[in-house]
């Protein structure tokens, strides 16, 4: 079965099955298209089914012309989950959020998985690569694969290969970004490096699924907790009277020992945000209190509410408070020049603002208009940038730092700004650096 199966690989006569078309699951469509293979594309939401069978896209740094050269090439969108059992390959790109109580949800994999289990059939690999805890692909993939009487490593092969798109970062693509697999046997290993080795440039095989997914979830906390460390440290500069973002820029000169991280609003993006719960969460069924990472966690988690005590203190200074103010926010996805929301600390800081009464409103020419989200709710459109429209407002929060904005001409027309990005490194008397 395991022969049969890479040879089909090797040959591209396999089907590939990719469940979830998202960020990360769009881009590895369309790359396994690219190289020939024949793609059934899977997704619940409809909408997202109907746009690429027209030929649309709807992920903003991914070209309509890519979507539409892939359907001629074999993509195949689809609504209809019975059709897995024609696919060789499933891998599953779905969301793993935090529940109410900042816990793992990962009710998208369960659900997911136990759509496509009737349809499972012998000759055919599972991947996972949906962010989540260690142990998760053993725990609970394992018994859903092997509940129709397949055996794991014979009949039908598991595997876990996180993701790491970095949407909107035109330097890595997915097919340059490395790939980490692992295994739940050497069977399963062997047949994963092969499914991968079709599409990406270089496969870093780990010995079993628990370790691939430690490894997402280090790299991701790394960043967490050293994002965390920089943004204490802008807190503590700023009460000094000192420019954190020059001191970055002078530590950064250092040519060994030093790797700049930049302080923001919060942390944004499905995965920093969101990994370090997964673990600590985890880490409490062995015993361990995972106190440096929750820490890291407290601190970034905290940055929106000291974002909006820095509005309120500009707004002081103009003998203004926020509630009646009009406030603008300048970009609301999660990181520069990207369209995507998931988890922007704008979005919680709008949320806040509006709380306490303030009239808000955004610009951001990667989203014309504020999308449907799980969590959030602004019935607003993005709003041109003119010199009147920008002096109209009572106070400018520079919240994602997009290079579209004209900074210059928020300066110049701006009664106040408070910029979260450290985007302006000269020192005006009405930008209030947050």
């Amino acid at each position: 079965m395991k022969d049969n199966l890479i040879h089909r690989l090797n040959e591209k006569k396999a089907v590939i099955g990719v469940v979830g078309l998202g960020y990360v699951g769009l881009p590895l469509v369309l790359r396994y298209c690219q190289v020939g293979y024949k793609v059934i594309a899977f997704d619940i939401d409809q909408d997202k089914i109907d746009s690429l069978n027209s030929g649309v896209s709807y992920i903003e740094h991914i070209p309509s012309e890519m979507v539409s050269q892939a359907l001629i090439e074999g993509l195949d969108p689809t609504a209809d989950f019975s059709r897995a059992s024609e696919v060789d390959a499933i891998i599953i790109c779905v969301p793993t959020p935090l529940n109410k109580y900042r816990e793992p949800d990962i009710s998208y994999v369960i659900n997911t998985a136990g759509s496509l289990a009737p349809y499972l059939r012998s000759g055919q690999v599972l991947s996972l690569e949906s962010t989540t805890y260690p142990g998760t692909t053993e725990e609970e993939l394992l018994p859903i694969a092997e509940s129709g009487g397949l055996k794991v490593g014979e009949d039908i092969f598991l595997v876990y290969s996180p993701e790491r798109e970095d949407p909107g970062n035109l330097m890595y693509t997915t097919q340059t970004i490395p790939k980490i697999c692992g295994g739940h046997t050497l069977a399963c290993q062997e047949v994963g490096i092969k499914l991968y080795e079709q599409v990406i440039d270089k496969v870093v095989p780990v010995s079993n699924t628990r370790t691939a997914e430690m490894t997402k979830l280090l790299e991701n906390i790394h960043r967490a907790v050293n994002i965390g460390l920089v943004n204490e440290m802008k807190i503590v500069a700023d009460k000094m009277g000192v420019d954190i973002h020059e001191v970055i820029r002078a530590a950064a000169t250092k040519p060994f020992g030093f790797v700049a991280y930049h302080p923001g609003p919060g942390l944004g993006g499905h995965c920093i945000p969101i990994d370090p719960f997964y673990l600590t969460w985890k880490a409490r069924e062995y015993g361990v209190h995972t106190r440096f990472i929750e820490l890291a966690g407290e601190v970034n988690s905290s940055m929106p509410d000291y974002v909006v005590s820095k509005i309120t203190s500009a707004l002081n200074s103009k003998q203004k408070s926020v509630n009646g103010s009009s406030i603008l926010v300048i970009g609301i996805a999660y990181k520069k020049n990207v369209d995507d929301m998931r988890e922007s600390p704008s979005v919680f800081i709008m949320e806040k603002l509006r709380e306490l009464g303030a009239n808000v409103k955004y610009s951001d020419p990667h989203v014309p208009v504020f999308p449907k989200m799980r969590k959030h709710f602004f019935d607003l459109s993005s709003i041109e940038l003119d010199e009147a429209a920008v002096a109209s407002f009572d106070c400018v929060l520079i919240g994602t730092d997009h290079d579209k904005i004209d900074y210059d001409m928020l300066c110049n027309h701006a009664q106040l700004i408070v910029d979260a990005r450290g985007r302006y490194l000269e020192n005006y008397e009405h930008v209030f650096k947050a």
